[in-house]
């Protein structure tokens, strides 16, 4: 009955994911109205709420940890799903049920359906309500896209998050550093403390103006945290120099987890002043971030022989991290398993990727996905090594069959890449 549910579900409701802007709902009256529905769980929720166009998954996913290791009862909102729905809404770690899922739609479907939302209002609403239900003692919660108009931003929340700003999703928010800025901006709330995780030049000055406007302190990660040696063990600093904990090991091993990590700190210390707590729970909270929250696809290791490794980084900023990683790393050969959306900006992005790979290239089962053979061709004319493939399975396979244990086998271009490769090691 579940998976019935779950396929009406998929096909009822537009989702931006897999068919793009067509999905995409402008506003908050609809949002609001759902919420009107199920008895307005937003205001019976302390949250903190998460933005950025990049980390804003692994800084709710450290947080939601740091909350966890201090006891809290915590809530965690997330989008999208790599292979289970359900893991966009976890509390302490653990997954909604399908029990809840299934009680939720036969309750409010009927009345939900006169609205025709999208389907991550109808999820936002679907957290929300259960969060409530559950009675969580704090919220982790991630903007879908945006912020201003995004369907999380009727939160009223103890702390508001950003975490960086690139270019992404320009039609829908702006073709500016400073437009996107402006939209990522419309979570800073009135009395609010805004944490900023990365200085931009562009974008700066727009948080600081709305931040003022809204008499909302704000705080630049960055300028506090300072993070030396390599992620498995690593020192944390502050500003000042003064060494803060020594021997934390990070899980998540992207370089690009440094700014994430500055980010998740000064929210944890802000958090502690809110709701203050005796016992330092922050090196735990980083060493036991997957465990605690079931994150997935932040420079995965897969396999050690050879070296397999899945990311779900897919715009320029994100990837051009996760490529200078690459590039930095030795191996015999690099054989990357490759797709993208076809809203992406190829062209901006092609040029980020290792020249010295094989590229195993295939497209994601969903209609936003762009097409195995023409994304070849594109990289072709940039003098990419390619070979095509009907499938990501297949073409995960075929590099792993070509690769020596000296190789480096790697995964990525899209979350839906990533996730479709998980979904077939978790069935086999």
């Amino acid at each position: 009955m579940y998976n019935t549910l779950l396929e009406e579900i998929f096909h009822a409701y537009p989702m931006y994911h897999k068919i793009g802007t067509a999905a995409y709902k402008e506003g908050l009256e609809n949002i609001e109205s759902l919420l009107d529905i199920v008895g307005n769980p937003e205001k019976k929720l302390k949250a903190i709420h998460i933005a950025g166009t990049n980390g804003k998954g692994s800084v709710a996913h450290l947080t939601a940890s740091y909350c966890q290791e201090r006891g809290l009862k915590t809530g965690l909102f997330t989008s999208p799903h790599l292979v289970d729905f359900r893991e966009r809404i976890r509390i302490d770690g653990i997954m909604i049920s399908e029990e809840q899922v299934l009680a939720f739609f036969q309750r409010f479907k009927p009345e939900f359906d006169k609205l025709e939302p999208s389907f991550f209002e109808m999820t936002t609403a679907l957290a929300f309500w259960f969060f409530a239900e559950q009675k969580v003692d704090i919220a982790v919660v991630e903007t879908g896209l945006g912020g201003r108009l995004d369907a999380t931003n009727v939160l009223r929340p103890l702390i508001s998050t950003i975490t960086n700003i690139s270019l992404e999703h320009t039609q829908l928010l702006g073709d500016t550093i400073a437009k996107i800025a402006f939209e990522k901006a419309g979570i800073i709330k009135k009395d609010t403390p805004v944490v900023i995780g990365e200085f931009h030049p562009e974008s700066f000055p727009v948080f600081t103006d709305i931040a003022e406007k809204n008499n909302a302190p704000l705080f630049l990660a960055e300028d506090n945290y300072t993070i030396t040696g390599d992620l498995s063990d690593c020192t944390i600093l502050d500003v000042t120099g003064k060494t803060l904990y020594e021997h934390v090991e990070l899980p998540m091993q992207g370089e690009y987890q440094r700014k994430n990590l500055c980010t998740f700190l000064q929210v944890a210390d802000l958090l502690d002043q809110l709701m203050p707590t005796e016992k330092d729970v922050t090196v735990a909270a980083i060493r036991n971030v997957v465990k605690n929250t079931g994150l997935m696809g932040r420079w995965q290791v897969l396999r050690r022989e050879p070296m397999t490794i899945c990311d779900v980084g897919h715009n320029a900023g994100g990837l051009s991290q996760t490529m200078n990683q690459l590039k930095a790393m030795s191996c015999r050969q690099l054989r990357v398993v490759f797709g993208m959306v076809a809203d992406k900006d190829v062209e901006h992005i092609l040029p980020l990727l290792p020249d010295n790979a094989i590229y195993y290239v295939s497209q994601a089962r969903i209609e936003r996905a762009l097409d195995g053979k023409d994304l070849s061709n594109h990289m072709a004319n940039h003098g990419f090594q390619t070979r095509v493939y009907p499938s990501i399975d297949e073409a995960f396979r075929s590099a792993q069959s070509d690769a020596s244990p000296e190789d480096i086998v790697f995964v990525g271009g899209s979350c839906f890449v990533v996730g479709e490769l998980l979904e077939t090691i978790h069935q086999s």
